[in-house]
């Protein structure tokens, strides 16, 4: 693999929100971390949309039941479930106040026409599918199938050193939350040039009048236009 200057690495969210898809749009590289145990209630098959009370309202893919020690990459969708049906009706009352409802259902449908059972390979092609309606073009690859040899990891925050080291990476990108995980000695010493993205939090026109935050970029398709939405994906700071 050629020389990458900036990456970033995630777990496979479910139509995840607009921070999410500013890393992917301001790395040259974004890899979906697949391998780690799979957590409940976390962001990977399911996020947040809003009722059109203004609270809000999960959308989510069911999964077939699962040891706890399961990988990300060994989850199964339950597919004997109309789970696409359900989203779609919960997406409805977006109907009479998105102007861009149709746009983002058909963006859906063509989504929900992936004949998968895997987690990890829908959130892969949902956010390829997105990425391509916003025109970025920013890779995005599969740990587990990278085939890419790294150093022993023996810290939790050495994953995406020796990732970033293994691919040659100047710079590696983070959420903000992330800021007390890692070692920022580790990564000076290694010549990776860690960075946190905070986006700066832009409010839209929602279903309701109370602006609500970090909703899945659903909603956020839903009222705004491309060239919007390119304005909250380039409206952030890189802390050190």
């Amino acid at each position: 693999m050629d020389r990458i200057s900036r990456i970033a690495i995630m777990q496979p969210y479910f139509f995840p929100y607009i921070g999410y898809f500013a890393m992917i749009k301001h790395t040259e590289l974004f890899i979906l971390f697949d391998t780690p145990q799979f957590i409940r209630h976390g962001w990977i098959e399911r996020n947040q949309v809003l009722k059109p009370s203004g609270e809000p309202l999960y959308i989510k893919v069911p999964l077939v039941k699962h040891h706890r020690d399961t990988k990300i990459n060994e989850i199964v969708i339950k597919n004997s479930q109309p789970w696409k049906d359900k989203i779609l009706a919960q997406l409805g009352p977006y109907k009479k106040k998105a102007p861009n409802y149709s746009k983002v259902i058909n963006l859906l449908n063509e989504i929900f026409e992936l004949d998968t059972d895997s987690i990890v390979e829908l959130n892969r092609f949902s956010l390829e599918k997105v990425c391509q309606y916003l025109e970025i073009n920013t890779p995005i690859e599969v740990w587990s199938g990278m085939n890419v040899d790294i150093a022993p990891v023996n810290e939790p925050d050495e994953w995406a050193l020796n990732i970033s080291k293994a691919l040659g990476a100047d710079s590696y990108i983070n959420p903000p939350g992330g800021m007390d995980f890692f070692d920022r000695a580790k990564y000076k010493n290694a010549g990776v040039n860690l960075k946190f993205m905070k986006v700066v939090p832009v409010e839209y026109r929602q279903i309701s009048e109370s602006f609500v935050p970090n909703l899945s970029i659903i909603d956020i398709l839903m009222f705004c236009d491309a060239e919007q939405v390119h304005s909250m994906l380039d409206n952030y700071e890189l802390i050190k």
